[in-house]
């Protein structure tokens, strides 16, 4: 048998571990640990180049996100920070608002420099977070206390990893604050969980201490935090580690949220701490979104379904509360607060959607129904405004595997199944017919588009007919209709080009649902969610040929 490689790092051994379902534990450091990836907590700089990119070239939805950014008062460079030496949640002298108000302030102002180039957001983020650093000394209140310490814990250290290196920012005093402030108070929530009973906090309070524990890991280079967090999500005793916050599987690919029987407002705020979970652990080369046969994904489409208004099936759910563990049931899904919007759905889907491919049509429709998503600031004035940093249409949305059609041509768009069909209009209505040199004049015709840029995005398609009208969707169902000058239209007769199943194919997503394409249904054309199967793929994939007319 061959010695270890060692070059191996702990991380890859621990990605490698995660990756096989490895019970066993991992062993005690015996040498430094590597550094971590930088900047690696919720965007890389590749992810910065890209924001960069499509917010320059006017690409939607990227620039809809921007100017939701510039919009919001948080995100001005005029922002007078208001450092203070304790912060207190829970009990008497609340003033935590300032904190978590501070931290959006320096984070919205971070992106606009990371983006626009600016100097003037650039200082302002630099100046809060040095402000912050040279006042704060501590964290208290009552039990909520861990709440403020677990998401304003990761979310600091999210603006201070996006200033890493900018000149004048003091991150040695930074990182101190944010071990000697922040780690504590969610090492020792995590470990005692208050002296109650391990199951008496919901999942959130695990998930936003692990959240501050992996950042503060990355930021700080810590290995050892970063394993704690990533080894407690794994298998960790509290209701933050994965098979306790998602205690149930159910058919249809659909995962029960552990706090479904409380409310929606708490379960939608899930989503948003384990996917900034796992979209930390990722940028450090670990996947936990793909844990357990993509467990969290499954928990996301559950979640989104039931709050879309969908009927969704529920387990009995049991957990112990107080300091004796006293058992307490929920036995139905709670409809308080269904259907509550959260800036946390982009995220989620670009990671299974675009990065690895999977279905997720639930989380899409919330997308298109959100987008763009805002920030600290849009949604309230209270604490549950606040509890994610947002903005991920900006941030997270993704760019498909791209193709191409010849932009100011004339084509037909051949079917990739039905090769003798071709997308054409009749009646207004959009169908698959057969269209041959001996087809009438009127039929040729009706097959036959102009490949114009999308009327909502530039690197976006329209297919104009004949007449001056577009196809677009209405219901669905794919239609002929006049431009009417409004932006809805415009959305929905905008379609990105991404690879189809055969050469020289392409897949038409529509712009204002994303993971919905243009595909044909008993020869019909429709606008219908992806399913991920062979079937879907080769029923949405046409190719742009020679004109019929």
């Amino acid at each position: 048998m061959s010695a270890r490689n060692p070059a191996i790092s702990r991380r890859t051994a621990l990605k490698t571990g995660l990756a096989a379902g490895v019970g066993a534990a991992l062993l005690t450091r015996a040498e430094p640990a590597a550094a971590a990836t930088h900047p690696g907590l919720l965007h890389t700089q590749a992810d910065f180049d890209r924001m960069r990119a499509q917010v320059n070239a006017g690409a939607q939805p990227w620039k809809a996100g921007w100017d939701r950014l510039v919009a919001n008062a948080h995100s001005q460079s005029t922002w007078t920070p208001r450092p203070t030496a304790t912060i207190i949640r829970g009990g008497d002298g609340q003033n935590y608002p300032q904190l978590y108000n501070d931290i959006h302030a320096a984070y919205q102002n971070a992106l606009r420099w990371k983006i626009s180039g600016s100097t003037a957001h650039g200082n302002k983020a630099r100046d809060i977070l040095n402000a912050w650093s040279g006042t704060l000394t501590t964290v208290t209140g009552n039990a909520d206390r861990f709440l403020a310490a677990g998401i304003y814990g990761y979310q600091f250290a999210n603006v201070g990893e996006i200033m890493r290196g900018y000149s004048g920012f003091d991150l040695a005093r930074f990182q101190r604050m944010m071990l000697n402030v922040f780690h504590p108070l969610n090492e020792q929530f995590l470990t005692n969980h208050n002296d109650a009973c391990i199951t008496n906090y919901w999942a959130n309070w695990d998930l936003c201490n692990m959240n501050s524990i992996l950042a503060i890991g990355v930021l700080c280079d810590r290995q050892d935090l970063i394993d704690r967090a990533v080894t407690y999500f794994r298998t960790g005793a509290g209701n933050g580690s994965i098979m306790h916050a998602i205690p149930f599987l159910h058919s249809g690919g659909l995962a029960q949220w552990q706090e479904s029987g409380r409310d929606q407002g708490h379960t939608v705020m899930g989503v948003g701490q384990m996917g900034a979970f796992c979209e930390m652990a990722w940028n450090q080369g670990i996947d936990l979104y793909g844990y357990a046969d993509n467990r969290f994904m499954k928990a996301c489409e559950y979640i989104a379904k039931y709050n879309l208004g969908q009927d969704v099936p529920f387990t009995p759910y049991t957990w112990g509360t107080g300091q004796n563990c006293a058992q307490q049931t929920h036995t139905v899904i709670s409809s308080a607060g269904r259907g509550h919007v959260r800036p946390v759905w982009e995220t989620v889907y670009h990671h299974y959607a675009v990065r690895r491919g999977l279905p997720m049509p639930y989380a899409a429709a919330f997308v298109a129904q959100l987008r763009p998503e805002g920030g600290g600031g849009d949604y309230g004035t209270t604490s549950g405004g606040f509890d994610q940093l947002g903005f991920g249409t900006l941030t997270h949305a993704r760019v498909a595997a791209t193709a191409t059609l010849p932009a100011g041509t004339t084509r037909s768009l051949r079917s990739a199944n039905y090769p003798a069909r071709f997308i054409r209009h009749q009646n207004y209505l959009g169908y698959l017919h057969e269209v041959s040199a001996s087809s009438d004049a009127q039929t040729r015709q009706d097959a036959t588009f102009t490949i114009v840029p999308g009327l909502a995005a530039p690197n976006g398609y329209s297919l104009r007919a004949a007449n001056g009208q577009y196809l677009r969707h209405y219901d669905f169902r794919v239609r002929l209709a006049a431009d009417d000058g409004t932006a809805t239209f415009k959305s929905d007769a905008t379609f990105y080009a991404v690879p189809g199943v055969a050469s020289g194919s392409v897949r038409l997503e529509s712009s204002n649902f994303p993971g919905r394409y243009l595909r044909h249904r008993n020869y019909e054309l429709w606008v219908d969610p992806y399913d991920g199967t062979s079937g879907f793929r080769d029923d949405s994939s046409f190719t742009a040929v020679t004109a019929w007319a």
